[in-house]
């Protein structure tokens, strides 16, 4: 069995949402890679990184918190939220995630989701929430 914690990333800060709402928000840390490096710390392996802006916002937005954590932990990143486009997939990889993760775009534009398997391989993706 494998854990892979999940830090959801508003504004840099790591958050919890109440039922999705992004008015109802918790900052639980001001400093994802503290969070992240205590991950690692116990022992785990892999970490799941949630870009609740770039999921609002329909593109990337916190990719400096992925860059960072990639960069100072040996932690396997999946990177997910608001990738949609082809620059999108190419900021997420460019800034030290392992896979990224596609949720509602693999359905609503299979194509495109086909696309990208096919230029970057299919292993350097999961299928998320939608």
């Amino acid at each position: 069995m494998q854990i892979i914690p999940a830090i959801d990333i508003i504004e840099g800060k790591c958050v919890r949402l109440t039922q999705g709402d992004y008015q109802q928000k918790k900052i639980y840390n001001e400093n994802p890679l503290e969070v992240a490096k205590q991950f690692e710390d116990a022992g785990l392996q892999r970490l799941h990184l949630v870009d609740l802006d770039g999921a609002k916002a329909g593109t990337v937005k916190n990719w400096r918190v992925l860059e960072l954590i990639a960069g100072k932990t040996s932690l396997v990143v999946d990177f997910g939220g608001g990738i949609k486009k082809k620059e999108d997939v190419d900021i997420v990889f460019n800034s030290g995630a392992a896979l990224a993760t596609i949720g509602s775009l693999a359905v609503k534009d299979e194509s495109l989701f086909v696309q990208w398997l096919l230029t970057y391989g299919a292993d350097k993706f999961l299928l998320g929430p939608m």
